[in-house]
């Protein structure tokens, strides 16, 4: 505890999930209703199938992966219910051949030679079957060459034998050597948390491996389950939506010999986009979590789950740190496995964010000048000026000045005598580079303009393009009876 205040400061506040756990100085809060969950924290599915009617046949056609998936009570009482079936039913039929040949009445005769020697009521036939079963061979009881329906017996014994032992010994093998018990050494945190991490809203939860081999190829999924109705009005119970925990960037593959904190970056694309500290007391979701892996020793997949509800998602807390660097080696303390500790964290959501940075922002400046009223294009500079003076201009009006590093103020330009009333934003771009001189004074610019009525204007329509040329007519004096009318009204008005 005090090594963590000294590293984080004593804002923090350790917070152990645990019940023995101590430290709380705050009142327990209100128990809820615990509601059904659909996968329990040990990863067991909380679903029954019901009403199959006749599928229920289609179990049969998979006889081995049903005796596999059954219980352990189950598995032993159809293991030792069929050996004994089938030493019952071997043991009947060499009986049967010696009550058929009269071999149980002359049993004790030394001139007779029965078909299995020593044979002579069921329990001996029965003995006889096990020593065969079990190549046992006392040298007791054996099967005599006067009796060649012995021999086809003895020969469907043995296939007969060898299937069920190959079935049930299989069965009872993939049993043991299922890697479901390897699911309970890997661990998952009991709590999920929700804080600031690299500057963005995360969604955290905590996996650790118990043992010391490793799990090859390990591989992390998690799924939000989350009823909703969409817009058609149709109810989607449970609808399974996928949280990103960094498969685009490979982050998902882990390397699991330490414990890692799984990370969901909450953005735009996640589901929890518009989920807040508030939001989160009212919704019902749970978060299933899914670890898939191969066991090094034994080659064979292994699967974990858990789940986390609302409930269990603690808003502005981090995980302990558990690594820690000795002499030699580093050591995982599992003791501080689920403890967690506050950190300051905004309580709204990544959505309500957006808007409020949207609103404050000062890029929303040019939508004033898009308004219902006709604003000329240097007012709309004078607001960008008024709402952040360090700004620097728009690409497009730096071009449309003429001068992309031109300081604002010198875009005032105003006359002494008249104000001009028109924009540069109204005008072509190549009449804007001849009707406009960018950096000269008003004086001059007003000097200019006189001296642009007195001189003829044919060196100034053979300087225009062709293009223009040709609305000038291609001869001397103003073109402003052939140019547009909007055009030919500010050019009357610039030399007024």
């Amino acid at each position: 505890m005090s090594a963590l205040r000294k590293k984080f400061g004593d804002d923090y506040q350790v917070v152990t999930t645990s019940s023995s756990g101590s430290g709380f100085n705050q009142p327990p809060p209100e128990k809820k209703k615990k509601r059904q969950r659909f996968v329990d924290k040990n990863g067991r599915c909380n679903v029954q199938h019901g009403n199959l009617g006749g599928e229920t046949s289609r179990y049969l056609s998979d006889l081995f992966t049903t005796l596999v998936d059954l219980k352990w009570r189950w598995n032993l009482f159809i293991f030792i219910l069929t050996y004994t079936v089938a030493w019952l039913f071997m043991a009947s039929m060499w009986w049967f051949i010696a009550y058929i040949r009269g071999d149980l009445n002359k049993a004790h005769n030394d001139k007779y030679t029965p078909c299995v020697a020593n044979v002579y009521n069921f329990p001996s036939a029965f003995l006889f079957f096990i020593e065969t079963e079990a190549t046992i061979g006392y040298g007791y009881r054996y099967i005599t060459d006067k009796c060649p329906e012995g021999i086809i017996l003895f020969l469907f014994q043995s296939i007969l034998g060898s299937i069920v032992d190959a079935f049930l010994i299989g069965c009872m093998f993939i049993k043991m050597s299922q890697p479901k018990k390897r699911a309970e050494t890997l661990m998952f945190s009991e709590h999920a948390a929700i804080s600031m991490r690299d500057g963005k809203l995360t969604l955290m939860f905590r996996v650790g491996n118990l043992r010391n081999s490793h799990m090859v190829s390990a591989q992390i999924r998690c799924k939000l389950l989350k009823s909703r109705q969409t817009p058609e009005g149709e109810f989607l119970p449970l609808d399974q939506l996928e949280l990103d925990v960094g498969f685009s960037t490979g982050a998902d593959q882990l390397f699991l010999v330490s414990p890692l904190t799984i990370c969901h970056v909450i953005d735009t694309k996640s589901p929890f986009y518009d989920l807040s500290q508030r939001s989160m007391q009212t919704e019902q979701f749970e978060i299933v979590v899914i670890l898939e892996g191969i066991v090094e020793t034994t080659g064979m997949t292994c699967q974990a789950r858990t789940s986390y509800t609302e409930d269990e998602v603690l808003w502005g807390h981090r995980f302990f740190p558990v690594i820690s660097l000795e002499e030699g080696f580093f050591k995982v303390d599992y003791s501080q496995f689920h403890a967690t500790f506050e950190v300051p964290t905004t309580p709204y959501s990544v959505k309500e964010q957006e808007e409020a940075l949207l609103l404050s922002s000062p890029l929303m400046a040019p939508s004033l000048c898009n308004s219902g009223e006709k604003n000329s294009s240097l007012d709309c500079l004078e607001t960008l000026e008024d709402n952040d003076s360090t700004t620097k201009l728009p690409t497009k009006l730096q071009k449309i000045t003429g001068r992309e590093g031109l300081p604002k103020k010198l875009l005032r330009m105003s006359s002494t005598t008249s104000e001009m009333t028109y924009s540069f934003g109204d005008l072509p771009m190549k009449l804007q580079r001849i009707s406009s001189v960018p950096g000269v004074s008003d004086d001059k610019q007003a000097g200019k303009a006189s001296k642009i009525n007195t001189e003829p204007m044919s060196k100034s329509v053979a300087d225009l393009p062709p293009k223009l040329q040709r609305l000038a007519g291609g001869g001397g004096g103003r073109m402003d009876g052939h140019l547009p009318p909007k055009l030919r009204k500010m050019n009357s008005d610039r030399f007024t």
